[in-house]
């Protein structure tokens, strides 16, 4: 079990943990003149049950409630401080706002310096706490008069300490380490330490570890827990971890850094989250107000961009998405807390829903509805409204790393499927992708429809017309699917339906009969459209349609803008390119135009047709014919 301090400066934080351990928790030679706590302090000691008790003492003035959020983000019990005497003053009602902000649920109260007063100011200041606590979740908390010089108490919240650690819930394991830094220092003859308490996961002696937000990769050379060296520890433990790595400096170590297993590396900026506006704020917080973030150990600054409305009443909740200024790491669940500009009072906090939150479309229907989804415990719970409102599914490793849940440890329902693309795996509802594929042949018939002259669009051209929001892989993946089924069919580039084919009308088919000796009888220096268009005195913008069309069908083939080659012709270079490869070994622009008798330029044009179609390969300066390809290569493209 975590014990965390809370409370008011020089209510005797520090002195309650040394009666309570008979330990002098970590004290600076600043503290000690000043006689005040300044940074974190902590301290491990048995209470009498033969286990080791963390404890995180933090320093009570509200310059540095910063140091204060560091040391609380891992604690399990709160052990609020209220001094007799003072009673409830201004950091005992902010460190408790932060607990609860926090999530933290457990907690007792030490009524502190009682020797120095009445029993009818105890009895007030006892009251003073009990309707501090009233509206929040601690209320009910357990309170202790004790005096930490003279001893009264003391065994009596020790107690009370023990009691709490044997019914202390462990924290799960599961998931991938994850660790923030709140201290970064060097010992001499081991290098490198760092503390902190683990959020989740385990740890073992040799483990590689990634420091984020930077990336660097290190190596666990020693570790330890309870203050005793161990090999392996885990989630909710406080840890000094012995760490190597190359060329790795103390300098490049700062609180609020994570350790993090390697699948959770993803530094984001955007968070959406569900915030709670504490209700004591004397306005309402703004859209784009600027912020400290502390997330973990880490103090960020940044906006708030409000989801639900441009303003957010004092004690009322929203979603919201928090832009941060630098890179941070986070899982679904998270607690943060949001202090004001200057740092000077608390404004709320939340949990985190996103981790990685979108730019665009954060105020749609299906994106509050997504958050909606994430406010409840889990993947599981989510998984179905996610699945429901995502345009191009779900990225699994994305799922793995939001809610730091490893493949191995969640399965897919039977309603859900996954489909691979060229960027990895994506899952869908099976309702979902069928409701996809119908679309897509929906699309294809509408084209064929309104173009009845056409063979029909390429890929790019049918995701545009029929499936715009489909990114470009699930596109693909979808569209392969249909192929493979034979629901659609490919000649060359063009897709299109099952017995759907290009007709030439009576007209289209009379003008074809006339144009085609002209183009046979130009064999490999064809005429242009527009020379074609003079010959036969025809317009030559039908002209140009027309071959269009010819080539959808296969009969000819674009080799540039307006210049067509009948199939038979392009047969016959294939062939005789065949044939000089057979003879040289590679296919040179010079050897080429000699081959077939034409001017360099044409000769150019032709090589590079036959790049494009993929008839033949680049080597340096030449080609040779693709071992992998045939004739079909070189009549696969058209148009």
């Amino acid at each position: 079990m975590i014990v965390g301090t809370a409370g008011h400066i020089d209510h005797g934080k520090t002195a309650l943990l040394k009666a309570l351990t008979g330990q002098q928790g970590d004290r600076r030679p600043a503290e000690r003149e000043r006689g005040i706590t300044i940074d974190l302090g902590y301290l491990h000691a048995d209470l009498g049950d033969g286990q080791s008790t963390s404890f995180i003492d933090v320093p009570g003035h509200e310059r540095f409630v910063h140091n204060m959020l560091a040391g609380a983000c891992g604690i399990d019990l709160l052990l609020l401080v209220v001094a007799a005497d003072d009673g409830v003053m201004p950091q005992t009602r902010e460190h408790l706002a932060i607990a609860e902000l926090l999530g933290i649920r457990r907690a007792l109260v030490a009524l502190t310096k009682v020797d120095r007063v009445s029993a009818e100011r105890l009895a007030q200041a006892s009251a003073e706490v009990a309707a501090l606590l009233a509206p929040g979740p601690l209320v009910g908390a357990e309170l202790f008069p004790v005096d930490n010089l003279g001893g009264q108490g003391i065994e009596a919240l020790r107690g009370a300490l023990l009691a709490e650690a044997a019914h202390a819930a462990s924290r799960s394991e599961r998931g991938h380490f994850r660790l923030p830094i709140d201290r970064a220092f060097s010992v001499s003859g081991a290098g490198v330490v760092v503390t902190g308490t683990a959020f989740a996961g385990q740890v073992r002696v040799g483990d590689e570890l990634i420091l984020a937000p930077s990336g660097k990769a290190l190596r666990v050379r020693g570790l330890r827990a309870r203050d005793q060296a161990v090999e392996q520890a885990g989630a909710g433990q406080r840890l000094a971890l012995n760490i190597a790595g190359e060329r790795l400096a103390l300098e490049q170590l700062h609180r609020g850094d994570w350790l993090l297993a390697p699948a959770l590396m993803a530094p984001t900026t955007r968070l959406d989250i569900d915030l709670h506006l504490l209700p004591g704020e004397p306005h309402d917080l703004a859209h784009w107000t600027p912020v400290h973030i502390h997330l973990g150990a880490q103090d960020v600054t940044g906006r708030v961009a409000l989801l639900q409305g441009n303003s957010l009443a004092p004690g009322q909740r929203a979603f919201a998405q928090v832009l941060l200024n630098a890179p941070a790491h986070a899982v679904h669940g998270d607690r943060l807390v949001l202090r004001d500009q200057s740092a000077q009072r608390t404004l709320g906090g939340g949990r985190v829903l996103d981790p990685f939150a979108p730019a665009r479309n954060r105020r749609t229907p299906e994106r509050l509805a997504q958050l909606q989804a994430l406010k409840g415990d889990g993947l599981e719970s989510a998984l179905p409204t996610l699945l429901a409102t995502a345009h191009n599914g779900l990225d699994p490793q994305s799922l793995e790393r939001q809610f730091n849940r490893p493949r191995g440890d969640w399965s897919l329902p039977d309603e859900v499927t996954e489909v691979t693309t060229r960027q990895g795996p994506r899952l869908f509802a099976k309702a979902r992708w069928q409701h996809l594929e119908d679309r897509l042949l929906d699309g294809l018939g509408r084209f064929h429809a309104e173009l009845p002259d056409e063979l029909g669009p390429d890929r790019d051209r049918l995701r545009r017309y029929a499936l715009p929001e489909l990114e470009r892989p699930v596109f693909i993946a979808l569209l392969d699917s249909q192929l493979a089924s034979g629901a659609v069919q490919s000649s060359g580039p063009w897709l299109h339906l099952p017995g759907h084919q290009v007709r030439l009308s009576d007209a289209d088919e009379a003008l074809r009969q006339r144009l085609w000796p002209l183009l046979e009888a130009g064999r490999f220096d064809p005429p242009w459209v527009r020379d074609l268009a003079r010959e036969l005195q025809v317009d030559e913008g039908a002209m140009r349609l027309l071959q269009r069309k010819l080539a959808r069908l296969g009969l000819l083939h674009q080799v540039v803008k307006d210049l067509f080659y009948p199939d038979s012709t392009i047969r016959q270079l294939t062939a005789l390119a065949q044939q000089l490869q057979q003879q040289q070994g590679t296919i040179g622009t010079a050897a080429w135009r000699d081959h077939i008798g034409l001017g360099r330029k044409r000769s150019i044009q032709l090589l590079e047709y036959f790049d494009r179609v993929g008839f033949t390969r680049r080597v340096g300066n030449e080609r040779r014919i693709r071992e992998d390809s045939g004739l079909a290569h070189a009549t696969a493209g058209s148009a």
